[in-house]
């Protein structure tokens, strides 16, 4: 019996569409990623190693992926919190607030950028309050956290929502009915439905915050090795004209990227599969 990687389906048009699938993919993603690593492949082996080892690129990386994780981190319980609310309750001005949600996918990030920088400068409206208790979030590893967390927010909420808003109430009301708490309901019935897709919040999260320059370069202050995020050190390597060394960076970034990516993804596997048994 000859080998095929195709399952049986009654639904014509495979070999076009698949076609056409690795095309476009291979022209919006593999050959630029591929660009990417030929150029940065034009360094020797010792260049390579001391760009991206060297001391304000590691800062970078320390700066960039810890904001990153602290910022989808914060966002898995915000993000659930606000899907809840949005899925489980009706309310006066329910759509306002939906609405709202969306609201960092279409604010240009140079604007949510100066927005976030008035908001917490030091005479900003929470800024002012927050520098009188000694919170500094303006030109601080804290204000590219800020900014992540508003950009990736709706990544969160819009993969968790629709999950809660298919999930029958009326297995919560059986649980209920066997005598379990509230809390024993939410982690033995709920918990186990909405972890694939908060692992995928998450994911989603994380990778926006890594790539996001726009907001974050207004707020953060810019200084190496203390606020200088990975994206904004490839940019300035760019204008320098170091197309090496700046496509070497942004390589091992796209490497570890991928790997903190995969890992996410195998874990959410192997959750959905241990539930689904």
């Amino acid at each position: 019996m000859p080998f095929s990687f195709k399952k049986r389906s009654v639904l014509p048009g495979f070999g076009l569409t698949f076609g056409y699938t690795l095309f476009y993919l291979s022209l919006i993603v593999l050959i630029p990623i591929g660009a990417l690593f030929l150029k940065s492949s034009t360094l020797t082996g010792s260049e390579f190693w001391a760009t991206v080892t060297a001391p304000r690129v590691l800062a970078s990386y320390r700066i960039t992926f810890g904001a990153a994780f602290i910022a989808a981190f914060f966002n898995l319980f915000a993000g659930l919190l606000i899907a809840w609310v949005l899925a489980r309750y009706e309310f006066k001005g329910k759509s306002i607030l939906d609405a709202l949600v969306d609201l960092p996918f279409a604010l240009p990030t140079a604007v949510a950028g100066i927005a976030l920088t008035t908001v917490f400068s030091v005479n900003g409206w929470l800024g002012k309050p927050l520098n009188a208790l000694g919170i500094h979030v303006s030109y601080t590893p804290i204000g590219i956290i800020v900014a992540m967390i508003f950009i990736s927010l709706p990544f969160m909420v819009r993969t968790v929502q629709p999950v809660l808003e298919d999930l029958e109430k009326e297995l919560e009301e059986a649980s209920a009915t066997l005598g379990a708490t509230r809390l024993q309901t939410f982690r033995r019935v709920i918990l186990p439905v909405l972890t694939p897709s908060l692992f995928t919040g998450f994911a989603l999260g994380f990778a926006r915050a890594l790539g996001e320059y726009g907001s974050i370069v207004f707020i953060a202050g810019n200084m190496p090795m203390k606020t200088e995020i990975t994206p904004l050190l490839i940019i300035t390597k760019l204008e320098q004209y170091q197309y090496a060394e700046a496509t070497a960076i942004a390589a091992v970034t796209l490497i570890i990227s991928f790997v903190l990516l995969l890992f996410i993804n195998w874990v959410q596997w192997h959750n959905r599969r241990k539930y689904s048994l």
